[in-house]
């Protein structure tokens, strides 16, 4: 029953809807503040790869992967390659996830997150704009602004051990900055609903 419980929720949650931005096309640039209340945009990357994480510390999904280390792993290695990793909240004031600028600073600090941003989404704007249904939800742009890959972080939902997961972002961004095609371009996302105003 548990499994059938589960099963039913990633088929819910992560149903894959029409995406807003086509993989292929150009990324929309978007501006945000952060945590310190700094403008942030996506423009400002330009040259750049760059990593969109959508982000809600309160779904059981997202806790999986930050309290696992395997989000921090990741933000960590490829800011250190050189990638811009942006983590953004879509959750509406009073929905899961949504906290203010100072609380998702700490947040991030206890989850030792490496990220170079935690951007405010609250009126949902951007993530509708970028068709975000799940957290997380995962989008690579390569330094010419082009979508390479949107969907799910990886092919395990239910967790796996790492050496028989199939992770998409790193396999996109591996392949990408080897000047490699992409292979696979869109999954469907699995996770918690993005917690958007009604």
């Amino acid at each position: 029953m548990k499994n059938l419980l589960f099963l039913s929720l990633f088929v819910l949650l992560g149903a894959s809807l029409n995406a807003s931005v086509k993989t292929g096309d150009s990324a929309p640039d978007f501006t945000l503040l952060d945590t310190d209340g700094n403008e942030v945009s996506l423009s400002d990357f330009s040259g750049k790869f760059v990593v969109l994480e959508w982000l809600n510390h309160g779904c059981p999904f997202v806790k999986r992967h930050y309290d696992s280390g395997n989000m921090q792993a990741l933000q960590e290695k490829y800011s250190e390659a050189g990638v811009v990793w942006l983590s953004i909240v879509s959750s509406a004031p009073g929905k899961q996830g949504h906290d203010s600028a100072e609380g998702h600073k700490k947040t991030s600090e206890l989850k030792s997150s490496s990220s170079v941003a935690i951007l405010m989404d609250e009126s949902g704007e951007v993530g509708m704009l970028y068709g975000a249904k799940t957290t997380p939800h995962m989008y690579v742009i390569d330094p010419e602004g082009v979508l390479l890959y949107q969907g799910a972080i990886d092919d395990s939902p239910r967790g796996g051990n790492p050496g028989e997961v199939n992770n998409y972002v790193v396999a996109a961004l591996d392949a990408a900055m080897a000047g490699e095609e992409v292979e696979v371009t869109d999954t469907r996302p699995y996770g918690c609903s993005v917690k958007y105003g009604k």
